[in-house]
């Protein structure tokens, strides 16, 4: 081997190391700018965090009374002409609420929906509040209903306006017997606000539900 190829060689063999370390020192910035990027993304995520639970809740709430009263029902056993007919039995528990929402926005809210929910030994049992037309019909068809006539709240339909507190009473039923009602774990409510969050509220400790 002549001393030109010699010198060649060893001048391409320094040209091959330097661009190795030069792709090294390459690939070694792409790992820190990545690591940099992702640190701001964890970052701004966390501050988003903070932020977001830095702000009141959109509304309060306060279940401010409770009456429960066990329906239980036979029919006669006859028709409408008086011809013998199985007797139906249903129980039923009407559960009447009075709850007080306050809007602690700038803007109107919205309630869509009202759901109560009663907890079991086989899971959680829930019932959608009845509108504002059939609370009062209720008292109608139950003309005896040992509970307080109250005004009512539209579950279905009541805008709240900005810093605006309403209260009202709704009713929801349990196709369940008392024994079944009594024997329950837990109850509490669910508001559904349109374009919002829901809003769970549950009967203070103290509050005692009526059974009527």
């Amino acid at each position: 081997m002549s001393l030109l190829h010699q010198e060649d060689r060893e001048y391409l063999e320094e040209l091959d190391d330097a661009a190795r370390g030069e792709e090294l020192t390459k690939g070694s910035s792409h790992v820190v700018i990545a690591a940099i990027i992702a640190g701001l993304v964890v970052s701004a995520a966390i501050a988003i965090y903070v932020i977001a639970g830095q702000q009141p809740p959109f509304a309060t709430g306060q279940i401010t009374a409770v009456w429960a009263h066990p329906q239980h029902t036979e029919t006669s056993g006859l028709d409408a002409s008086g011809a013998p007919m199985p007797k139906e039995v249903v129980d039923q528990v009407m559960v009447f609420t009075t709850v007080r929402l306050h809007n602690q926005t700038d803007h109107p809210i919205y309630l869509g929906n009202v759901t109560t929910n009663v907890t079991m030994d086989d899971g959680v049992h829930s019932s959608y509040a009845a509108n504002k037309g059939d609370y009062d019909r209720v008292f109608i068809a139950y003309p005896g209903l040992p509970v307080p006539h109250l005004a009512p709240i539209s579950a279905l339909d009541t805008t709240i306006g900005p810093g605006q507190t309403v209260e009202g009473t709704f009713f929801s039923a349990f196709m369940m017997t008392q024994k079944q009602w009594d024997a329950r774990k837990k109850l509490d409510y669910t508001f559904y606000f349109r374009y919002l969050a829901p809003l769970t509220l549950a009967p203070a400790p103290h509050l005692v539900i009526t059974e009527q």
